[in-house]
């Protein structure tokens, strides 16, 4: 449970650099990612394991979802928002450790992923377009509509930071309350409903992720 989700509490120092327990979180997540990401390919074959199938599985599903919302190869994308999806989902869920803060239920957390977003579509919009086509999307359909683009372009990221840390941390906090309240059995139907929260707010900021990413590789 966190006790101020406007307060980082410090873990460790490293000099000058004081290192807070979501980071520390962050860096648990970022690892168990990346050993579980080196076991689940290190031995791809023609005729797949179980496994295998079910990674290939996700990947067919997502590539599907990427290309339902931009055309053209979905590897291009796949990396980000594949990423996004199971780093935020793998956050969501550390709540149900005892004693673990999940990074997303911080701003901190979550403005950096939402960064991450609007630096993504920025870059990958001048690529497609040039920067010259990329600077004209604001102006359409005329010049007067720049200044509200530009505020959309702000607005809508921040949305989706406010969307993700609104939701992970009430859930949170419920469940921390009623597991203080009422001991240790009775929430457990309240942490099947933060998983379920959990898995379909990180659909969703990587759904609308990918939306905005497409809006500026195709701004048609």
């Amino acid at each position: 449970m966190i006790d101020n989700p406007m307060v980082l509490t410090s873990a460790f120092s490293l000099g000058p650099l004081t290192v807070s327990w979501p980071v520390v979180t962050t860096w648990g997540v970022m690892a168990v990612l990346g050993v579980g990401s080196w076991l689940a390919t290190r031995r791809l074959s023609l005729r797949p394991s179980r496994a295998q199938a079910v990674l290939e599985l996700v990947v067919s599903t997502l590539d599907s979802e990427i290309s339902a919302t931009i055309p053209g190869d979905p590897a291009r994308f796949r990396t980000l928002i594949g990423t996004l999806l199971l780093f935020i989902l793998c956050a969501n869920w550390s709540s149900l450790i005892p004693g673990v803060e999940p990074p997303t239920a911080h701003l901190e957390t979550d403005a950096a992923l939402a960064l991450i977003v609007f630096v993504a579509g920025v870059g990958w919009g001048i690529r497609a377009q040039g920067l010259g086509g990329w600077l004209a999307a604001f102006a359409r359909p005329n010049w007067v509509m720049i200044p509200l683009n530009l505020v959309e372009q702000v607005t809508r990221h921040f949305s989706l930071m406010i969307r993700l840390f609104g939701n992970v941390m009430s859930g949170v906090f419920v469940v921390g309350v009623v597991l203080g309240l009422a001991g240790l059995l009775v929430p457990i139907p309240l942490m099947a409903l933060d998983m379920l929260t959990g898995a379909i707010q990180a659909y969703i900021f990587a759904t609308l992720a990918l939306v905005f990413i497409g809006s500026a590789v195709d701004a048609e």
